[in-house]
C-alpha cells in the first residue's frame, strides 16, 4: 500500500518534470547555500584563530614605551625602560602570574657563524619559561634551564633554519656557534607554528646575554601567562601590572603611552565575539535561503492542489479519507524537498572537499570544513518544514467536496 502510495507519487512528479525541477532546484540551492556559507564560516574563523598560533593566548605582553604626561616633577618624554627587579616585582606582587619571562634583544648583532657557514639571525636573551609563552616544541636536545641563568653558561637553542644554514647535514648537538664574537654550545633544536620566521630564532639564557653584551640588568621586554583566569582576571591583573610598573618607573598610570601592553586572552574574546556574530549572521543567512526554498514547496504544492481539484474529488467520491488525501499530498511535499535536500548538501560537500584540496590556505582563510552534523541537522529540519510547507495544501485538498469538485474545469 505505501509502495502503491510512493509509485503514484513519483508518477505524478514525472508528469510535472519542469514544475518539479524548479521546485527541487530552488530547495536544493538553499541547502547548498547553507553549507557553502557555514564552511565559509569555518574556514574565516580558522584563519582568524591561525593567527593566535603561536603564542600562548592566555598571556599578556608588556613593553615600555615613552611618557607622554608629567607627573611627580618627571616631564613627558622619558623612556621607560626596564630591568630584572621588574620582572621580579611582576612575578611577586602581581597574583595569578603562572609563567614568566623577560627577553634581552641583541640589536645589532644578528651575525651568527660556524666555520666558513654564517648567517643574519635574530638572537634574543630570555628565561626558561619562554617556552610557555611561545609555544615552542622541542624537536631534540633541551630549552634554556634555571641552571644555566644562574651560571651565565654560553648555550643556545636554535631554530631549523639556523641549523640548515650553519650545519646542514651535520650533527649540531653540543657543537659550537658564534654569535657576535662569543662562543655557544648548542643544546636543542625547537620548533614553532608561527611564520617561517620563527624558525630563524636563536635563544640564549638572559643573564648571559645581559653580561657578554653589556646590557647590565637591562630587560627590553616582559610577559606572562595567566593560566585558566577568566577575561575580568585577566584584565585585573594587567591594571595591577600597570600600576605596579607605574609606581617603579615614576609615570602617571593614566598614561597609556608609557606601556604598551597586550592582553592577548582579551585580544582572543574580542575575535572569538566577531566570530559569533558572524556564525550568527551566517546561520540567518543560510536559514531565510533555506526557508524561501519552503515557500516555493508550499506554492508549488498549492498549484498542485488546485490542478487536481477533479481527481481528488473523484477519490473521495470512491471512498478515499480526508487523510488519504493529506497523505499523497505531504507525501509529494516530502519526496522533494527529502531528494532535493540531499542532493544540495551533497553537491556543497563536493565544493567544499575540492576548495580544500585545491585552494592553498591563507592567513585570512583556511580549512573550510563542513559541520557534518549541522548539516544533516538542516535538511531535516528542511524536510520537516516541507512537510509543513505541503500541510496547508493538503488539509484544503482534504476538505474538497466531490460535488464540487466534479464541476470543475
Amino acid at each position: 500500500m505505501i509502495l502503491d502510495s510512493w509509485q503514484e507519487v513519483w508518477s505524478l512528479l514525472r508528469r510535472n518534470k519542469l514544475r518539479t525541477a524548479l521546485t527541487g532546484m530552488s530547495v536544493a540551492w538553499g541547502i547548498f547555500m547553507l553549507v557553502i556559507l557555514l564552511a565559509s564560516g569555518h574556514g574565516l574563523a580558522q584563519g582568524v584563530r591561525y593567527d593566535f598560533r603561536d603564542d600562548a593566548t592566555n598571556s599578556i605582553w608588556i613593553r615600555g614605551r615613552q611618557t607622554s604626561i608629567a607627573h611627580q616633577g618627571n616631564p613627558p618624554g622619558r623612556r621607560v625602560s626596564f630591568e630584572n627587579a621588574d620582572l621580579e616585582a611582576v612575578a611577586r606582587e602581581v597574583p595569578g602570574v603562572e609563567h614568566i619571562t623577560a627577553r634581552f634583544y641583541l640589536w645589532n648583532r644578528n651575525s651568527v657563524s660556524r666555520g666558513t657557514r654564517s648567517g643574519q639571525f635574530d638572537v634574543r636573551g630570555c628565561h626558561p619559561d619562554h617556552l610557555y609563552l611561545e609555544r615552542t616544541q622541542m624537536l631534540s636536545g633541551r630549552f634554556i634551564n634555571a641552571a644555566d641563568i644562574k651560571q651565565r653558561r654560553k648555550v643556545a637553542v636554535i631554530g631549523p633554519a639556523v641549523r640548515d644554514a650553519l650545519f646542514g647535514d651535520d650533527p649540531f648537538l653540543s657543537e659550537y656557534i658564534d654569535i657576535g664574537g662569543a662562543s655557544y654550545q648548542v643544546v636543542g633544536l625547537y620548533e614553532d607554528e608561527g611564520s617561517p620566521n620563527e624558525l630563524r630564532k636563536i635563544y640564549i639564557p638572559i643573564s648571559t646575554a645581559q653580561l657578554v653584551y653589556r646590557g647590565g640588568e637591562s630587560i627590553h621586554h616582559i610577559m606572562y601567562t595567566i593560566g585558566d583566569a577568566t577575561l575580568a582576571q585577566s584584565q585585573a591583573m594587567e591594571a595591577q601590572t600597570r600600576e605596579l610598573l607605574a609606581r617603579r618607573h615614576g609615570f602617571s598610570v593614566d598614561d597609556r603611552n608609557a606601556l604598551s601592553v597586550s592582553n592577548n586572552l582579551a585580544r582572543f574574546e574580542r575575535v572569538n565575539n566577531v566570530l559569533r556574530w558572524l556564525d550568527l549572521f551566517v546561520w540567518i543567512v543560510g536559514i531565510g535561503t533555506v526557508l524561501s526554498g519552503v515557500i516555493g514547496v508550499g506554492n508549488i504544492m498549492l498549484i498542485s492542489v488546485k490542478e487536481r481539484t477533479r481527481e481528488i474529488g473523484i477519490r473521495k467520491a470512491l471512498g478515499a479519507t480526508p487523510g488519504q488525501i493529506v497523505r499523497m499530498v505531504l507525501m509529494e511535499a516530502l519526496l522533494v524537498t527529502s531528494v532535493a535536500g540531499y542532493s544540495g548538501l551533497v553537491v556543497a560537500t563536493l565544493v567544499v572537499e575540492w576548495v580544500n584540496a585545491n585552494v592553498p590556505p591563507g592567513d585570512f582563510f583556511r580549512d573550510p570544513r563542513v559541520d557534518f552534523r549541522a548539516a544533516v541537522i538542516a535538511v531535516l529540519v528542511l524536510i520537516i518544514a516541507g512537510a509543513i510547507a505541503g500541510l496547508v495544501p493538503a488539509l484544503r485538498a482534504a476538505r474538497v467536496s466531490p460535488v464540487v469538485a466534479m464541476r470543475e474545469d
